[in-house]
């Protein structure tokens, strides 16, 4: 494993939502809020992520409104309801990014990398060199290889993978812990 770099405000986090953020529906897509789960800690990580990162973004596929299982204001309307808690413990989110084409080749679905290039234009100080994506499936990884950022990978739903991995930089069992991490690695002033 490499050693964590030493983050301060000039960095930007894009983190994946499902089984990063939520408890992720095996084989199904979360369809409404009422099947929104966090994972436990996940508030106070982003707590503390908030703190450490300049710019936090979600990039997140969700073929499930592509396939019509839900609509693009159903998913609304669940981004809406986890940003406001996220907000209520004192974390944030700057923008959501999604992807609901069913085209595994379609520049915005991951891995494919056109959520970060969009996340680059709205933020225009966003160095993908100075980027860390975190992510549970290794379509995650990839897509933070292909905009040059670090990878960090979550244990959530998929411990299964293999280490080392050419895509994983880091690797944690959940999002606190990866909190945890970055937060100790830190210069006190």
């Amino acid at each position: 494993m490499n050693t964590m770099p030493e983050i301060d405000k000039s960095w930007t986090l894009f983190l994946d939502r499902d089984g990063v953020i939520n408890h992720e529906k095996k084989e199904d897509y979360v369809l409404n809020w009422s099947e929104f789960t966090f994972y436990d800690g996940v508030t106070d990580a982003l707590k503390t992520l908030s703190n450490l990162f300049g710019t936090i973004v979600m990039v997140t596929n969700q073929r499930g409104v592509g396939k019509g299982l839900m609509t693009a204001n159903d998913l609304a309307d669940i981004h809406k309801n986890m940003v406001e808690v996220i907000t209520n413990n004192d974390g944030r989110l700057d923008k959501i990014y999604y992807c609901d084409s069913m085209d595994n080749d379609c520049y915005d679905r991951k891995p494919n990398p056109g959520m970060a290039y969009q996340a680059q234009q709205d933020f225009k100080h966003i160095d993908f060199s100075k980027s860390v994506m975190v992510g549970n499936k290794l379509s995650d990884m990839q897509f933070g290889k292909n905009a040059g950022m670090f990878t960090v990978y979550v244990d959530t739903t998929n411990p299964e993978v293999p280490s080392p991995n050419p895509l994983i930089d880091f690797r944690f069992k959940d999002l606190p812990a990866f909190a945890w991490s970055v937060q100790s690695v830190i210069k006190k002033p």
